[in-house]
């Protein structure tokens, strides 16, 4: 198995960090270079592409795309993490109705800027926010721009619990989101419940649980569940380097627009995935004036 490349989307369950997916999946696959798309808090759930082999390298490309959770907001209980995982710092009435959340939740709809939460994995001067928290420390932080392209409330649970669904940019904190929900409905909330349902083009219809890996390796049958770069790449442009080039394609150099084919719909500063005249996959590149330089080499 060792040449083999793709992404597993794998349905991380309650209970798992992200790293223990990585080296679970690792273990399996005879211990194989692999990494992770996007963390998960140990305590949410969903899709988890893992990515294996050569297809590491488009880790950050898959993390920074469009992700989508179903999410419970708890009212009336701000906490030190923003979820159910950590202390009840304060207790407050709920007296908001339900068109009160609608409008509150409709509002964060669009950019936004959001603070992380100190219970995270965001480095500041070499350590991670967790690890001050964890010490009693809480330092500043600074705001991030986000997109939350569409927010809903999909189901009111009762009258203090309601379910949100929500599709956003990469580095949202539903927990953050949770939480200002609450401080603008004025009684304070946190999230009690997360499920990543969606990253990128990876969707929970079609995650892998780990106990179904096993079963999937002993019957032969990876390549039913590894999805090629080229399927992963898909949504980029095309282009097929001549073979006069090989020399400069296979070393990661610069190629000049005489050497792609179908040069004239190459535009100037979009990114594309080149193959050569045999129909490797290369790399990602971008498209300068008069040459395309290579940004990720997959060879």
């Amino acid at each position: 198995m060792e040449n083999i490349s793709g992404v597993i989307n794998i349905y991380k369950e309650k209970g798992f960090t992200s790293h223990d997916i990585v080296n679970i999946v690792r273990k399996k696959l005879g211990k194989i270079k692999t990494g992770h798309t996007g963390t998960l808090d140990p305590d949410a759930m969903g899709v988890l592409p893992i990515c294996v082999g050569k297809a590491t390298k488009l880790s950050e490309y898959i993390a920074s795309s469009i992700k989508e959770y179903k999410a419970i907001v708890t009212l009336g209980k701000t906490t030190t993490t923003q979820d159910s995982s950590g202390e009840v710092i304060e207790e407050r009435q709920v007296n908001c109705s339900e068109n009160d959340i609608l409008n509150i939740v409709n509002s964060f709809k669009g950019e936004i800027m959001q603070t992380p939460p100190m219970y995270s994995a965001i480095k500041i001067n070499g350590k991670k926010l967790y690890e001050l928290a964890r010490e009693g420390k809480e330092i500043e932080r600074k705001q991030r721009k986000i997109t939350i392209y569409n927010i809903e409330v999909t189901k009111f649970i009762d009258k203090e619990h309601f379910e949100i669904t929500v599709l956003c940019s990469k580095g949202t904190y539903i927990r953050a989101l949770c939480n200002d929900i609450g401080e603008k409905l004025g009684c304070g909330a946190h999230m009690s419940y997360l499920l990543r349902t969606r990253t990128g083009n990876f969707y929970i219809d079609d995650a892998i649980k780990l106990e179904d890996i096993d079963n999937i390796l002993e019957n032969n049958k990876l390549d039913t569940i590894l999805i090629s770069m080229d399927s992963i790449l898909s949504d980029y442009k095309k282009f097929v380097v001549i073979n006069k080039a090989n020399k400069f394609l296979y070393n990661g150099n610069k190629i000049s627009y005489n050497f792609v084919k179908n040069k004239e719909n190459l535009k100037e500063n979009e990114k594309i995935i080149i193959y050569d005249e045999n129909n490797n996959l290369i790399g990602i590149y971008i498209v300068l004036q008069d040459y395309i330089k290579p940004l990720t080499m997959l060879l």
